[in-house]
């Protein structure tokens, strides 16, 4: 874990009440001991990168910092268009610090659920071991669950590193910690993408958004110029040159589940166009490169801020 490290670099200096909330981000590795029974493709493994964050803040600052999270979260989660449900995760059997500590971080967390009006359910005893947590779950095109971001309330690393902050009272007081990963793991992250799309990205986000598809070895150069073109205006776009006919380029790039493939002859070259085919819908019509250009560019723009 990161958090000690985090710990650390917060104590390295003084800090008054107007400093905080101090934050800290990192795409930390991470290393766990898991059993070789359970390790399972992208979705469990031994080492992996998470977006590791701590804020630590005061009291009084915890129901906007635990809402400035969720709502990063919600805004992530929209991008790729993922719904989430929320899961409050109380004291677990095995736990450090005493009692009233984890009174007053569960409360927290309620209270800043409830302010915000979010419907969550909750999980008793599934809370990490220094504090009470928001998890964030989502339900991939299966019906399985899969538990991605989650935000968590800590008094007790705080009390176990003696940090510190100078009030408004010029005395020292205790920090509140804040533990929040959105993806959890990148890795982990990119496997639940890819089980929930079935392995159908979206254009803005798939390795490869069109592919150009020379109907002969004469249309290889024009079909070139396509790819290049495509590439310039910041495009995922590769050339299938393959002596195969269009049938057989069309059907791989099919079950590739590449987006677009774009089908250029000799008509298509000599009007400087390109015959759209969409993945799963077929043909979408002929298009000049620069046209099939800015759509393409539209599709991503716009799927990517839905």
């Amino acid at each position: 874990m990161n958090c000690p490290g985090h710990c650390q670099l917060y104590s390295l200096g003084r800090h008054s009440y107007r400093d905080l909330p101090v934050r800290y981000w990192e795409p930390g590795l991470l290393h766990r001991r898991e059993p070789s029974g359970t390790l399972h493709g992208l979705l469990r493994v031994r080492h992996f990168a998470q977006d590791d964050s701590h804020i630590f803040c005061t009291e009084e600052q915890i129901q906007d910092e635990v809402a400035g999270v969720l709502e990063f979260a919600f805004a992530t989660y929209r991008i790729f268009g993922l719904e989430v449900e929320l899961e409050l995760s109380t004291r677990p059997e095995v736990r450090i610090g005493d009692e009233a500590l984890w009174d007053r971080s569960e409360a927290a967390l309620r209270s800043a659920l409830d302010a915000l009006g979010l419907e969550y359910r909750v999980n008793e005893g599934d809370g990490a071991f220094y504090g009470p947590k928001i998890d964030m779950h989502m339900t991939d095109s299966l019906g399985r669950s899969w538990q991605l971001g989650t935000c968590q309330l800590d008094y007790n690393f705080p009390e176990r590193f003696a940090l510190t902050y100078t009030g408004a009272d010029n005395a020292e007081h205790r920090p509140v910690m804040i533990h929040r990963a959105l993806m959890g793991s990148y890795e982990r992250f990119i496997g639940i993408l890819l089980e929930h799309f079935s392995g159908e990205l979206p254009a803005w986000l798939t390795p490869v958004q069109s592919i150009v598809l020379p109907i002969n070895d004469r249309n290889v150069h024009y079909g070139s110029q396509v790819v290049e073109r495509l590439r310039q205006s910041g495009l995922r776009a590769e050339l299938d040159d393959r002596a195969e006919s269009v049938g057989r380029k069309i059907r791989d790039a099919e079950l590739r589940k590449i987006p677009y493939m774009l089908v250029v002859g000799d008509r298509e070259q000599d009007e400087s166009e390109v015959a759209v085919r969409e993945h799963r819908r077929g043909d979408i019509g002929t298009l000049g490169v620069e046209d099939f250009v800015g759509h393409l560019r539209t599709v991503v723009r716009t799927r990517a801020a839905a």
